[in-house]
């Protein structure tokens, strides 16, 4: 069984997460569409661009309807990055579709107040709170975004501010959603992605 299939949603970094993954020591695909997800340990939704966009794309995976099957989702690790990580919530103020989101973690997506600050968030900002991991807590992270989770308090490990404080890392039973980018995070990035695949 490989380690993670990274799921192609169109656009994202795929290449560079592969890259990352085989550093620390885990096998990955890029998947094609066609791929069994029961061959994966781990399933990895990165993206980049829309919501409506990433939602179209994933839906034309050969094996798209697992990813809301409850006893498929207990089996496997689940990580959304950026774009992805917004997906895993209900619904998003983005896109003319309005699509629904998959719905693996209860919450919506919205936009940042652009009169507040200028909006996307660019760059790097700190992940930080009670929950995250302890050697990585206060550590800087890159972030791409426009757009921000509104969720219980329960499923976030890791808060950012920017205009507000914002839900960076949730979590919700083997479900993780990152809103920044730990492939251009440097090793701050590579060892989140240690913690999660391989420690926890």
């Amino acid at each position: 069984m490989t380690d993670c299939l990274i799921i192609n949603t169109g656009v994202g970094n795929f290449e560079s997460i592969k890259n990352v993954l085989n550093h620390i020591g885990l096998i990955s695909k890029i998947s094609q569409y066609q791929e069994n997800f029961d061959d994966f340990k781990n399933i990895i939704i990165p993206g980049v661009g829309s919501f409506d966009n990433v939602m179209a794309n994933l839906k034309n995976h050969k094996d798209f309807s697992k990813l809301t099957n409850s006893n498929f989702i207990r089996d496997k690790k689940i990580l959304g990055i950026c774009a992805g990580m917004q997906v895993l919530f209900n619904r998003s103020e983005e896109g003319k579709q309005k699509e629904a989101g998959l719905g693996l973690i209860d919450g919506n997506i919205i936009k940042f107040d652009e009169k507040k600050n200028r909006v996307p968030h660019m760059g790097w900002n700190k992940v930080y709170g009670d929950n995250f991991f302890k050697e990585l807590n206060n550590k800087r992270f890159y972030f791409a975004h426009s757009y921000h989770a509104k969720c219980e308090s329960r499923y976030i490990l890791g808060n950012t501010n920017y205009i507000l404080e914002f839900p960076s890392f949730v979590k919700s039973n083997n479900v993780y959603g990152i809103q920044f980018h730990p492939e251009k995070s440097s090793t701050n990035g590579i060892n989140l992605l240690k913690k999660i695949f391989i420690s926890s």
